[in-house]
């Protein structure tokens, strides 16, 4: 995988964002185990909480196309400073990706982590068959 080729199509998928509210377009490219990328962007709404944010957006389209394993994603934000996923995206992407690259893209800087280094004791579906 061409970590910059990732960069780059996360940061062209921040040209589709829909974010009237904040101005803060994002973008993202999931990568699948086949090599496929995936891109995804923020999509807001008007009552804030149904807005979707672009690492669910791409993880969501690609599992619809039949999609189910994953290798990185690379996220891109406006501005200088780095724009890791929300805490919604990052429990998202563990339960249906797992340990993945995390690639977070800042100016002309990346940094590149796993997902359990963001996630940190993760909740996941080992935890809802105790008995």
């Amino acid at each position: 995988m061409d970590v910059h080729d990732l960069i780059t199509q996360a940061r062209q998928a921040q040209n589709h964002a829909v974010s009237p509210y904040s101005n803060f377009q994002v973008g993202a490219a999931l990568l699948d185990a086949d090599g496929n990328i995936h891109l995804g962007c923020n999509i807001e709404n008007s009552s804030y909480g149904l807005s979707m944010c672009a690492e669910r957006v791409a993880l969501f389209k690609a599992i619809s196309e039949g999609h189910t394993e994953f290798k990185a994603i690379a996220i891109a934000g406006p501005g200088t400073l780095p724009c890791p996923p929300c805490g919604a995206c990052r429990q998202v992407m563990w339960d249906l990706a797992g340990d993945i690259r995390v690639i977070i893209v800042s100016g002309s800087e990346y940094e590149e982590t796993k997902l359990s280094n963001l996630l940190p004791n993760a909740f996941g579906s080992n935890f809802l068959n105790q008995k």
